[in-house]
């Protein structure tokens, strides 16, 4: 009788723990309580910030329910006599009101176009030194103007280009007539733009310089393999990855365009008078809270607010026909 063979079945295959199926668009909605209990811990660490703008911030725009009305402190909000547009009018009819719109625009563009750019300059200068100490020493020296009152750095620039400062006495020697910047009125928007890039030129290098070093450095790497010199890879790697950060800087100057310094100017309006020293800020303090004419100080403090609003929002529109993000996300993105 022939002896009859099978042949051996296959080994089965050993399977591992099934993967848990993935939940669907619907299983991954939380509810609001959901998400609230789940990020409970940045949400108190963000509560300190969030109460500081609230009281500081948007609490005081109720305030400008004054723009509207003839505000008499001893009546209040609520038994001041409505005005309805009558304080703007009145203010867009004087003329200090519309030579301090004039110096306040003038000053803002001269510290965009040559304030702005200079942080940048400085922090791709530093970011370009090797030594770590140097780097950090320099960092150091630069923004340490920034923690210094402008009562101090007016005084400095009052000893070294007023009229009995450094400046006119070197002048003086070398046989050439005095020169007072202190006190001319076509330098003030100059002045300014040099005081404050004295002042905050280095502050402002701490963000530009947390761009740079999100910059993946091997971007430097395989760009310098193919060939590309500093130029290049400054112009390639490091302005692309740095410019959603300077497109989201100048959207925020651009809503504070008119405001330009409250503190700064009032110290050195007198030296040049009102003809080039007014600006809205000092115009609302002097013409508003010093001659108690609050409606009309509220008025021009509402068409500023405005005004920074829609420069804000028109700006982040255009930067996200760019493809930048902006100050916050479309709808559309």
């Amino acid at each position: 009788m022939a002896e009859t063979t099978t042949a051996p079945s296959p080994p089965r295959r050993r399977r591992g723990p099934r993967s848990p199926a993935r939940p669907g668009p619907a299983h991954n909605r939380l509810s609001l309580w959901q998400r609230l209990r789940r990020d409970r811990v940045m949400l108190l660490l963000t509560l300190p910030g969030l109460l500081y703008f609230l009281v500081f911030h948007y609490l005081p725009l109720l305030g400008y329910v004054v723009a509207f009305q003839d505000y008499q402190p001893y009546l209040g909000y609520l038994h001041s006599a409505w005005v309805g547009f009558a304080n703007f009018a009145e203010a867009f009819a004087q003329p200090a009101f519309w030579s301090a719109t004039g110096n306040t625009l003038e000053i803002a563009l001269i510290q965009l176009v040559f304030f702005f750019p200079v942080p940048i300059a400085l922090a791709l200068l530093l970011n370009s030194i090797a030594g770590d100490r140097v780097r950090r020493f320099v960092q150091s020296v630069v923004y340490l103007p920034h923690f210094i009152g402008w009562v101090i750095i007016v005084s400095i620039f009052q000893q070294v280009l007023g009229g009995a400062g450094l400046l006119p006495d070197l002048l003086d020697k070398v046989g050439l007539p005095r020169y007072d910047m202190m006190a001319d009125p076509h330098a003030f928007p100059w002045l300014l733009t040099l005081e404050l890039v004295w002042k905050d030129a280095g502050w402002g290098t701490i963000i530009i310089l947390a761009a740079l070093l999100a910059i993946d450095r091997q971007l430097y790497e395989s760009s310098a393999i193919d060939g590309a010199g500093p130029w290049r890879r400054l112009w390639h790697v490091t302005l692309p990855g740095i410019s959603p950060v300077i497109v989201l800087l100048l959207i925020l100057n651009l809503g504070n365009i008119l405001s330009v310094g409250f503190e700064q100017i009032l110290l050195q309006r007198d030296a040049v008078g009102p003809g080039a020293g007014e600006v809205l800020d000092t115009y609302v303090y002097y013409h508003g809270i010093r001659d108690n004419d609050w409606g009309t100080a509220a008025a021009v403090g509402l068409v500023k607010a405005v005004v920074g609003t829609a420069l804000v929002l028109g700006a982040n529109r255009f930067a996200h026909r760019l493809g930048h993000e902006g100050v916050y996300r479309g709808a559309d993105r």
